[in-house]
């Protein structure tokens, strides 16, 4: 399955075909930047998890090979989250994914800024293409999220007319997005002794989704406001019938 942009998009015709992972195809391994990328990338699926949004069609991943071939050059980016609606295939475990081929396209790709580069930007056209390129113009992914972890700001693009437009949050400083019926927005405060700025997830109602360790908190102030009322009416909580 091949595809063609045509001169309206890019300067040099492209032919795009979507092939799976070649056996001898080597993914780069490359250590992260520093050791918060991974745990923000698990807080996203955290919270999803925990409130039932994740299906088992759905493809949510980090650090994970998109591909494409590209004039006949296989091209793979590892974003450091991706979120994709639907796969056709249900497995226990994925090496890559190629859009078309195995599946939709993914609707949602984060990155967080490196400390060493700014490839989260980069359009460059030739071969490997940069990242900015091959998520618009390549996969033509709906929305691109880039991610200062140390300042805290959330750059949000959103692909309208084959271009990535920024996006301005809503009055409480977030972004809805429709193909997830969830907001996203940032967060300020500790987790896994990390204290910092996060991304969180609101449900529509606004509703923040919780991490494990703040539902459990939840339950243990609601108990605790149960055993206050109890006494408060006489009633020995630990000699209930």
């Amino acid at each position: 399955m091949a595809t063609q942009l045509g001169e309206a998009k890019s300067s040099t015709e492209l032919v795009i075909s979507w092939e799976a992972l070649p056996a001898d195809f080597h993914l780069e391994n490359e250590p992260v930047e520093n050791t918060g990328q991974p745990l923000l990338a698990g807080a996203l699926r955290e919270s999803l998890e925990i409130s039932g949004f994740i299906q088992p069609q759905m493809l949510i991943a980090s650090n994970f090979g998109l591909c494409a071939t590209i004039n006949g050059q296989f091209v793979a980016k590892a974003p450091d989250w991706v979120y994709v609606p639907s796969v056709n295939q249900i497995l226990g475990e994925r090496k890559s994914y190629t859009p078309n081929l195995e599946g939709d396209i993914p609707a949602i790709v984060m990155e967080f800024i490196s400390d060493t580069e700014g490839g989260e930007y980069s359009f460059k056209r030739t071969y490997p293409p940069g990242k900015w390129f091959f998520y618009e113009q390549i996969l033509q992914v709906p929305i691109y999220l880039i991610f200062d972890q140390n300042g805290g700001l959330l750059e949000f693009y959103q692909l309208e007319n084959s271009r990535y437009e920024l996006k301005q949050p809503d009055e409480n400083g977030r972004h809805w997005i429709d193909s997830m019926g969830l907001f996203l927005g940032t967060w300020q405060g500790t987790k896994e002794a990390r204290t910092g700025y996060w991304l969180r997830w609101w449900d529509e109602a606004g509703n923040l989704l919780l991490w494990v360790v703040e539902q459990i908190e939840q339950e243990r102030q609601q108990k605790e406001r149960l055993i206050a009322y109890l006494q408060s009416q006489g009633i020995d909580p630990n000699n209930l019938p």
